[in-house]
């Protein structure tokens, strides 16, 4: 009788996994699917760590059996992007690059901490010296000129002038009869909806802003449940005007369906949403 070769019993053991092909993810509510060989493609990560163990039950798991992990499901999409081929990409205006620098020490990243460190050292040293270029020997009164100019546009730029986006959505809707323009009968905007930081959104509209759907929401957070106390788009575009916003995006999705069986009228409806950025 045959006997089985030790090593290769040894190498079986060593190979196997416990773990699946395609993981599925549940990070802070965010459902992800990757391959078990992206979460293992940095060594000594927390990632690899967690899916290195011999035991896959010692995991915490949602309700689905998805592996749960309680961190910011919407910048995990950096961590994993970064872990596929090592590189890091962002997309311009990205306003969270201090957030990620934290998510990827959390996932213990070392290569994508230094990515990130560098920009902020850049933008801090910027601040420190602004004058060190200057070839020529200015005169006292340029020199208290500038100073004032300087010291006004930093105080400008960090008193309540934060980098971000609003976002501006409405629906709307109208009853056009027998294909005549002159029939159109047009509905009110019902409700103005904000979407954005809960700070940016107090600093632009203030008392105008309706937070009852969503009251106590924390400054830093994000919230998708604000609302306008007028139903005016352009009171609302002057507003984020006055505070150096400027459209940098819309979009529009409509539908129509008839009013009555027995007639031509069709009532149109849509949905608008502006996106608006401050640098």
């Amino acid at each position: 009788m045959a006997l089985a070769d030790p090593a290769s019993c040894a190498k079986g053991s060593e190979d196997s996994s416990p773990f699946p092909e395609i993981i599925e993810l549940n990070v802070g509510g965010q459902v992800y699917i990757t391959r078990l060989p992206t979460l293992l493609s940095v060594p000594g990560s927390r990632l690899w760590e967690m899916f290195t163990q011999r035991n896959a039950r010692s995991l915490a798991r949602d309700s689905k059996g998805r592996f749960f992990v309680d961190r910011d499901g919407f910048l995990f999409r950096y961590i994993l992007d970064y872990m596929r081929d090592q590189q890091l990409v962002l997309p311009e205006h990205f306003p969270e690059r201090g957030r990620l620098q934290r998510e990827a020490e959390y996932f213990m990243l070392p290569e994508l901490v230094k990515l990130l460190v560098p920009k902020l050292s850049e933008q801090n040293s910027l601040g420190d010296d602004p004058c060190q270029s200057d070839p020529e020997e200015p005169s006292p009164g340029a020199e208290a000129a500038r100073s004032l100019g300087s010291a006004a546009a930093n105080t400008a730029s960090t008193e309540g002038r934060r980098a971000g986006f609003i976002t501006i959505g409405y629906r709307g809707s109208y009853t056009l009869g027998r294909d005549s323009q002159t029939d159109a009968k047009f509905r009110r905007v019902a409700r103005i909806m904000v979407c954005g930081k809960t700070s940016l959104a107090k600093e632009v509209f203030g008392d105008t802003l309706n937070e009852s759907r969503d009251p106590d929401r924390p400054p830093e957070r994000y919230t998708s449940r604000y609302y306008l106390k007028f139903t005016f788009l352009e009171q609302a575009f002057d507003k984020l005007a006055d505070a150096g916003f400027h459209m940098v995006a819309c979009n529009s999705t409509g539908t129509c369906a008839f009013a009555h069986e027995q007639t031509d009228d069709r009532i149109w409806t849509s949905y608008t949403e502006y996106v608006f950025y401050r640098e």
